[in-house]
């Protein structure tokens, strides 16, 4: 295979095999982190998991991405990225041993969620620092190639280690507290390995004439209005339109996502381990999906178009979801999970391809830091919807409707753009 060709090239590099194994440490123990949060707070035996609560959570999980992300690059360019690799990693380490043990006493639940959000706020960081150090260990020949196959291999660390989070849950320990010192462990092995780089192998370099930090900064927040103008241009209409689709999508992604949490808790068994591997199955079959549409999306993209292409993942998802959701059941809510992580992932592939095809080199990076708040916000704010609409064991007609109808809107949408 072409990807196991292109893999076995790039790890000739000493170099970057080095900063491979970090990022695979690194999102490994976040796969870790996250499971055992998410477990935490929806299936501990002891509490009485709410729907407000999982929308903390993920609001925790994904909120410091969008509020930190577009600012990072500013200090990345004047931090030693070896070094925020490994203090990045050491300082994670330490604070998810305070959230294991604020886990194990009796402390309020914002004491834990302030502990959370930092070692998520750290992790941006991190995995900024990790990209922006991939030009130093890869000569530009290989860099299209290593830019495709190492955030690849980090996310395929990351679901590795959730499930290695659910198998250690499970099967070793019924403690959440202990899932997160496993993490700690992963968190210290990815910053020993960045200890086998020289502190000034990845950059960045002095005397570039780098401006004050607070002109920097500002110049950030001018940058992502510039391009939001950029966006408003005719000729970048079609760019606008995917992301708002996407955004949508998102969100109707992050309201099921959150039923199928309560279902799974309350709604198909009393017992939380059970609840947690009925949840491990949806995670596994909706992951399928995601895997599923990575191969059909450049076929199915190549001949409607990447447009057309979103409007009919819009529009399958507004038939089946309904269709499969209503009855509460856990095959046909199984079988949503798959259709959903396809057609999401699918609409998610298009937008990348329209959003570098319409938009200006010089734009590029500030409308994806954009894409990536909106991604991520739309789906804090679904899971904030969800906690107003479901009742205590997830079952909500209202809530299938309302999505079915916003996926069915998307649809008629991009069609109607389509034809114009």
């Amino acid at each position: 295979m072409a990807v196991v060709r292109d893999l076995r090239v790039l790890l000739r590099l000493s170099d970057f095999r080095r900063l491979l194994a970090v990022r695979l440490l690194s999102q490994c123990a976040d796969g870790v982190y996250q499971v055992a949060l998410a477990t935490y707070v929806v299936f501990s035996p002891e509490k009485q998991t709410s729907a407000t609560a999982i929308a903390s959570a993920m609001a925790v999980l994904l909120l410091p991405y969008s509020l930190v992300g577009p600012f990072a690059g500013v200090l990345l360019d004047r931090w030693r990225r070896r070094q925020v690799l490994l203090h990045g990693n050491l300082l994670r380490a330490v604070l998810a041993s305070v959230t294991a043990f604020l886990m194990i006493g009796k402390v309020p639940d914002w004491l834990f969620y302030a502990s959370a959000l930092c070692v998520t706020a750290v992790n941006r960081f991190v995995l900024a620092g990790l990209s922006a150090a991939l030009p130093r260990v890869v000569d530009g020949e290989r860099l299209v190639m290593a830019n495709s196959l190492s955030p690849t291999a980090g996310t395929l660390a990351a679901v590795a280690g959730g499930g290695l989070a659910f198998v250690v849950r499970l099967t070793v320990s019924d403690t959440d507290a202990a899932v997160v010192l496993l993490a700690c462990a992963l968190y210290l092995c990815a910053a020993l390995v960045s200890l086998s780089m020289a502190v000034n192998l990845l950059g960045p370099d002095d005397g570039l004439g780098r401006s004050r930090l607070a002109g920097a900064l500002q110049g950030t927040a001018h940058g992502l209005s510039a391009g939001i103008r950029h966006l408003a241009e005719p000729q970048r209409r079609k760019a606008a339109w995917a992301l708002g689709s996407i955004s949508l999508m998102r969100f109707c992604y992050g309201a099921l996502t959150v039923m199928v949490l309560m279902l799974c808790r309350y709604a198909w068994s009393s017992d939380p381990d059970d609840g947690l591997a009925l949840l491990g199955l949806a995670v596994g079959v909706s992951g399928a999906g995601f895997f599923v549409a990575a191969v059909v999306t450049p076929w199915a993209a190549d001949r409607l178009g990447p447009v057309r292409w979103i409007a009919v993942c819009a529009a399958v998802a507004a038939v089946l979801e309904l269709a499969l959701m209503l009855p509460f059941a856990q095959l046909t809510t199984f079988t949503a999970a798959f259709v959903l992580g396809l057609v999401t992932q699918g609409a998610k592939i298009a937008t990348d391809t329209v959003v570098q095809a319409c938009v200006e080199d010089g734009f590029r990076g500030r409308i994806f830091s954009l894409y990536d708040v909106l991604f991520n916000v739309a789906f804090v704010g679904a899971a904030a919807v969800a906690a107003l609409m479901l009742p205590a064991d997830g079952r909500s007609p209202g809530l299938v409707v309302t999505v079915s109808v916003i996926y069915g809107a998307v649809a008629g949408a991009m069609v109607r753009f389509a034809r114009r």
